[in-house]
């Protein structure tokens, strides 16, 4: 496939005239990297394809409101976004957890900082691994599992103040890593967690 489109310029403005080759370079480009982003939106491989498609449907359907100073990898995670939001609110009614996430979300995800967002998740989630193995174990049971103190403790056969030693430590230590938004963060990795944070 041309490497002409490498060029966003060149390929915004082709993909503006209908040019079918365009598009399929558009989708070959970004299908993966905004299925893996959908899925993480998601949890749902089902609801991530059907996001996924309809953005690109639309890209299509809308390509003559494109403009060529437009970051283009932004623009259609933007749009990833908006659309999991679509779907969202058509699926379930929302909880006041859920409503927090979306807020987290929402001010983790602009026009400006989709590849920003990757990175500090990325860091995040090496941040975890790295944690040392008691803490890891115990930040895990409470923020992927949804586990509370009482019952990690009881689970690690540790007391409630260790568990609080090992979460305070683990906070501390990611918290230098990606500084204040730790917290958006995690809504995005862990939500079942997320009423502890």
């Amino acid at each position: 496939m041309s490497s002409k489109f490498e060029n966003s310029t060149i390929l915004i403005s082709s993909l503006k005239q209908g040019d079918e080759e365009a598009y399929r370079y558009l989708v070959k480009t970004y299908h993966k990297l905004l299925f893996n982003y959908a899925i993480s939106l998601t949890n749902d491989r089902a609801m991530a394809q059907d996001v996924i498609q309809e953005v690109f449907m639309n890209i299509w359907r809308d390509r003559k409101k494109l403009h060529e100073s437009y970051n283009l990898k932004n623009y259609i995670y933007k749009i990833t976004y908006n659309k999991f939001i679509n779907q969202y609110h058509k699926n379930r009614a929302i909880s006041s957890i859920e409503r927090a996430y979306m807020e987290a979300l929402n001010e983790s995800v602009d026009d400006n900082n989709a590849e920003l967002l990757e990175r500090k998740i990325a860091l995040v989630t090496e941040g975890i691994a790295n944690l040392p193995k008691k803490c890891k174990e115990t930040f895990l049971l409470s923020k992927k599992e949804g586990l509370t103190n009482i019952e990690i403790a009881e689970y690690q056969n540790i007391s409630i103040k260790t568990v609080e030693g090992h979460l305070t430590k683990a906070y501390s230590l990611l918290r230098e890593r990606v500084g204040e938004q730790l917290k958006h963060m995690l809504f995005l990795l862990f939500k079942k967690g997320a009423s502890k944070l």
